[in-house]
């Protein structure tokens, strides 16, 4: 193993990891907000959250090995700009995840669900994506499959953790349509859903 690429590989996992503490930070250290009452609840989201979290575990269970060597061997500079990007990735979805629980406020929930006097939240990092967190969780899973997991384990992981999403998306938007009808359409119609400028 080049010893430049081990050090790279190193730097990108330690990176990555104390971004993942931020990242739990940000859920787990959030100002709790007032109690409210569930209006609409839609308890299949929680098959795919189940989902989203075996695509994590894919990316946890299957380890480079040796540790630390090269995302792709025999190649230093494109391992070493994977690790760069690895670590921005993650840190851009720090701040995602951030921004879309402030925007959220007292309707942010695990479950899919709709409070009393619920909003539909279209400013901020909701013009970018309309599910920022889960975008969040993506980017994390990908710098986490780059950094520690074999590519193979980082692509299934993906497709996994994206059939995922799609399940909780569809039944958060049909509560969303049902509740805000042409006005969640229109945003619908001009806003990707996962990933900025694509639409899946």
């Amino acid at each position: 193993m080049e010893q430049g690429s081990y050090y790279a590989s190193v730097a990108g996992f330690v990176l990555v990891i104390a971004l993942w503490f931020v990242f739990a930070g940000v859920f787990l250290l959030r100002k709790k907000s007032e109690a409210t009452t569930d209006s609409t609840k839609a308890p299949r989201s929680w098959a795919g959250l189940a989902l989203q979290g075996v695509g994590f575990g894919a990316v946890w269970a299957m380890r480079r090995t040796p540790v630390f060597s090269p995302y792709i061997d025999g190649q230093y500079v494109l391992n070493l700009i994977f690790q760069i990007f690895a670590i921005l990735l993650a840190a851009w979805s720090v701040w995602l995840a951030m921004s879309a629980i402030r925007e959220l406020g007292k309707q942010w929930s695990l479950g899919a669900r709709l409070v009393e006097g619920h909003k539909l939240i279209t400013s901020g990092v909701y013009q970018i994506v309309r599910h920022p967190i889960y975008t969040a969780m993506l980017g994390m899973l990908v710098a986490t499959g780059i950094v520690y997991s074999h590519w193979l384990a980082t692509l299934i992981g993906i497709a996994i953790f994206v059939v995922g999403t799609k399940i909780r998306t569809m039944s958060e938007e049909k509560l969303l349509g049902d509740a805000f009808g042409a006005e969640f359409t229109d945003w619908k119609a001009k806003v990707p859903g996962l990933i900025p400028f694509v639409t899946i």
